[in-house]
């Protein structure tokens, strides 16, 4: 229809157009929800204005620090309450949060802290010295602000000013900096750098918020909902839900140490309803003796997301009163955008069949505009569950590009959709399930073979914890499958009985050929380095 004639007078204005960001849910909250417990962690309790309050201080505190509005703010942080205020305090002075990985090594936290010209750092004083180390390669270092925990028996080093004492001479009232552009830039999050240095991806403001809104309504999420933060808040930004418990007056639970008991335990004594997870997580909760579960009496919803989880898994976690919804996402998306929105019609699966269907990645979240399956050459590939394509992406919640890097911001926006690098067969309602990492397919002959398949057949053995599958290097066949796999505590491995296992569900061809029992290495947020099983595969 085109715009309506006679429009004189209808301009944008303070009155009818406010940029979208995250920041104004907790704005709200301090007066919606004033005495509503918004942060636990141990001793510390926190309400929605105590809360405001604080994250008030910390934008203040930075602006007297010297920190204007663009510049970048670094925290190395475990999830812990500084690690949540920082979401809020620090882009509430203009500033824009740089969430570091913890696990990183001195040279790459150096190369994030001088890439993103962080100008201060948040800095757990359990890491206080690999940022030491990070900052004394660099000329123009940040300043660090050391963040004690006695609550974990972590007590300052008395070397650097530390947060408390930073925010209780700042000001509580200090006037918020909003964004003027939902466009501006909210957070720097750095990829994983497996291949080569990692990418500084930029998140916008309008993202986060659409982000905040979508999980939501994909979640079925209702008022005060008790949220324990188990992703780290510096992997996608905790997939946005620490900018999402205000909108719902929700507890935001802090977990530092991901264990099973603490898990169990929040569950039970503080009434946690949602969480959000790698595989890892929901295999450890499984594995765990029901000497040391926890009971309880609701359904805890989960979304999980990394390496789709073995079907195996699925099936026994729903048993203990786990709900769980497979997502699927990026860092370069805000986290996870796809859902495997359940159907009436599943309704009377079980078991095996019931857990493979909830292993798919499923279709689009609400704020997002098209997720489909692509070919090289951007056509739509057959929604016949077999062919093979490329996840693309494109809606409100990808990020505005990589920091310094046009080249690399191009080519993955290249034909109007982010190219994700993950490969996907699409079924005949639309639903899509991951195939594997481009990197990650085996081919072997000239076959191509799914590491996820061979993975989760090995995962329905009783005696294996985890398994990773990598291609092998072959004289004869170009290359084979090869298994790593993690026992159960007290087992040990057969390998020849476990290939004989894969061969009872698999082709011969797509049977692991060498099978490595040993501990997996994973990432700080539980996903398995496959990076580090290749080399090793190349050396057997």
């Amino acid at each position: 229809m085109g715009w309506m004639k006679n429009e004189d007078g209808l301009e944008k204005c303070r009155a009818n157009y406010v940029p979208l960001s995250p920041l104004s849910h907790l704005q709200r909250a301090a007066h919606v929800f004033p005495d509503v417990l918004a942060i636990s962690y141990g001793p510390h309790r926190t309400t929605y204005a105590q809360y405001h309050a604080r994250c008030s201080r910390l934008a203040s505190a930075l602006a007297d620090m010297g920190v204007i509005p663009g510049d970048v703010v670094s925290t190395i942080l475990p999830n812990i309450p500084a690690q949540a205020e920082a979401h809020f305090g620090v882009p509430a002075c203009g500033a824009v949060l740089n969430t570091i990985n913890t696990r990183l090594d001195v040279d790459t936290v150096a190369y994030i802290l001088d890439h993103g010209e962080a100008k201060v750092a948040l800095v757990d004083t359990q890491f206080i010295e690999l940022a030491e180390a990070a900052c004394a390669a660099l000329d123009t270092p940040p300043a660090l602000i050391e963040v004690p925990d006695a609550h974990a028996s972590v007590p300052a080093t008395g070397r650097h000013p530390t947060y408390e004492d930073l925010l209780a001479k700042a000001d509580p009232a200090y006037a918020w900096i909003m964004p003027q552009d939902e466009w501006e830039s909210l957070a720097l999050n750095y990829t994983s750098g497996t291949t080569g240095r990692p990418k500084g991806v930029v998140y916008h403001h309008r993202g986060a918020y659409l982000m905040t809104m979508g999980t939501v309504v994909s979640w079925r999420m209702v008022m005060r909902p008790v949220f324990m933060q188990i992703v780290p808040l510096f992997h996608c930004n905790g997939w946005n839900h620490a900018w999402m418990m205000p909108l719902l007056g929700g507890t935001l639970v802090c977990c530092r140490d991901i264990t099973a008991s603490a898990i169990y335990d929040a569950i039970a004594d503080q009434g946690v309803t949602h969480f959000g997870g790698a595989p890892i997580v929901l295999n450890m909760l499984v594995n765990t003796p029901d000497s040391e579960r926890r009971a309880f009496d609701h359904v805890v919803e989960v979304f999980t997301a990394g390496a789709p989880p073995a079907p195996a898994t699925l099936s026994k976690i729903e048993a203990l009163g786990f709900n769980v919804t497979q997502v699927y996402g990026l860092t370069e998306t805000y986290g996870h955008v796809t859902e495997c929105l359940w159907s009436d019609e599943w309704d009377a699966l079980q078991g095996e069949d019931r857990a493979a269907v909830k292993a798919r990645q499923g279709v689009p979240m609400p704020m997002m505009e098209d997720i489909t399956v692509l070919n090289p050459d951007m056509t739509q590939v057959t929604k016949d569950g077999a062919t093979q394509g490329e996840i693309m992406i494109r809606g409100n919640s990808v990020m505005k590009g990589y920091f310094k890097n046009p080249e690399a911001t191009k080519e993955a926006f290249e034909g109007g959709y982010f190219h994700s690098g993950d490969l996907a067969v699409q079924h005949p309602n639309g639903y899509m399930q991951i195939a594997d990492r481009a990197k990650d397919i085996i081919i072997s002959g000239g076959e191509n073979i799914s590491s996820v398949e061979i993975e989760g057949v090995l995962m329905g053995h009783p005696d294996v914890n985890l398994a990773a599958v990598v291609a092998k290097p072959d004289d004869k066949w170009g290359e084979v499958p090869c298994a790593f796999v993690e026992l159960k505590p007290g087992q040990t491995g057969d390998e020849a009985a476990m290939i004989a296992f894969a061969r009872e569900t698999l082709a011969g061809f797509k049977a692991p050929k060498k099978v490595v029992f040993q501990e997996l290495p994973k990432t700080s947020t539980g996903k398995i380095q496959k990076f580090e099983l290749r080399k090793k595969a190349a050396t057997l």
